[in-house]
């Protein structure tokens, strides 16, 4: 057997959800059964300071050797990146990428992919052009609860499916917990709301339920019906968002079907953080699945069979394993001991395309990336939701 091609990452901005990301990567693959590709860390760049990225490549146990930049113009230049993994907030999402695929870097980038389509199409059209790797860091995507629940569905075990609902909520007393309306939920300037940050992961699931399921030659875009609540301390950030999408099909794949996908900063899918009713359920006219929250990092589902069947299944995040003082989690909290958070499935992902000479991700095109960021734009659009001009842009440079 050939011994393992290391990948080596540049990680673009040092915040939470790069420390995560980070951590994980660094995890041995064979801990989750992968042993084709390793992963390593070669340089890492805050916009604020080096120093900044010095202590993000300390505490994130990088190797001694990784290089700490000051900006993100130097860190793009490093020979030695093979892939950038890019850690801002949305509304950076399209400059920072732009920046990598001028500079000829293959590029993982945080959802959600942009601030609008034109965008996404914009990055999509460079990457081909610089014929670089380009993919849409849906996490959830790649969980091997995701691939079971996508594999339920084409089995045929509940039919065609009719339905989706799918919500992720949560409460946040967004009053008292962003006061000053400076945090990235809540800021237009970081192209801020429920949308765009807790909203494409119930449009993730529908999506991968409704869309991806169906044969490439048969797949149309859906119908977009939107209700969008503002959040009025900030105005142009949406508080809560319901969406009703209408997928056409042809009678011998069930006809049309139907999806709800709901988003909030004011009520939770599951109140209490309990996890005890179905965040999304994916329904045909044998049964049902049901996915529990946290949506984007579900543990457990459910398979409700007409007939009386019942399949209940746990999904482990696997890891170093109990007695390795090793911790990851994201927003404050951490998995127990030993318990990866899930983000190395999507590294290793972008890792073998690299290795195969793929362009996008194998469980989400470009183009649905883009479709998926068309309906946002229905959505934003229906609900009257624009932010600042210079973040909808698709100029590049553009100092943000």
């Amino acid at each position: 057997m050939s011994s393992p091609k290391t990948i080596r990452w540049g990680i673009l901005a040092t915040g939470g959800i790069a420390q995560t990301f980070t951590k994980d990567l660094l995890v041995d693959p064979n801990t989750r059964g992968v042993n084709n590709v390793k992963h390593t860390v070669v340089a890492a760049a805050s916009s604020t300071s080096k120093t900044r990225a010095e202590q993000f490549l300390t505490d994130t146990g990088s190797p001694s050797d990784a290089k700490a930049y000051g900006s993100y113009d130097e860190f793009v230049k490093d020979p030695n990146i093979d892939i950038v993994y890019i850690a801002t907030p949305h509304s950076h999402h399209y400059q920072n990428a732009m920046l990598c695929l001028e500079n000829g870097k293959n590029v993982l980038c945080e959802k959600a992919f942009t601030v609008n389509a034109a965008q996404a199409r914009k990055l999509a059209d460079k990457a081909k052009e610089k014929d670089l790797f380009l993919m849409e860091a849906v996490w959830t995507r790649y969980f091997p609860l995701s691939i079971y629940v996508r594999d339920l569905i084409t089995s045929g075990r509940i039919g065609h499916i009719a339905r989706v609902l799918a919500d992720n909520s949560m409460a946040a007393d967004p009053e008292a917990n962003w006061s000053d309306g400076k945090h990235r939920m809540v800021n237009p300037d970081l192209a801020g709301g429920a949308l765009l940050d807790l909203g494409i992961y119930s449009l993730t699931w529908v999506f991968q339920t409704l869309y991806h399921t169906q044969p490439v030659n048969t797949r149309k875009p859906p119908k977009v019906l939107a209700a969008l609540k503002s959040y009025d301390a900030t105005g142009s950030a949406d508080e809560s968002t319901t969406i009703v999408l209408t997928f056409p099909r042809s009678a011998e794949a069930g006809g049309d079907a139907h999806a709800i996908a709901t988003t909030s900063l004011r009520v939770a899918t599951a109140p209490g953080g309990k996890e005890d009713v179905p965040g999304i359920r994916i329904q045909g006219p044998k049964g049902e699945i049901q996915v529990y929250p946290p949506a984007f990092r579900p543990t457990r589902t459910r398979l409700v069979l007409k007939d009386g069947t019942v399949e209940d299944k746990q999904w482990p995040f696997p890891g170093p394993g109990k007695g390795s003082g090793w911790y990851n989690g994201f927003g404050g909290s951490l998995q127990p001991e030993g318990e990866g958070h899930g983000m190395y499935w999507e590294a290793d992902e972008a890792a073998l395309a690299l290795i195969e000479g793929r362009k996008e991700g194998k469980f989400e095109s470009l183009a649905e990336s883009i479709l998926i960021m068309e309906v946002m734009d229905q959505v934003r659009k229906q609900g009257g939701l624009v932010y600042p001009e210079k973040i909808e842009s698709t100029e590049y440079p553009v100092q943000l």
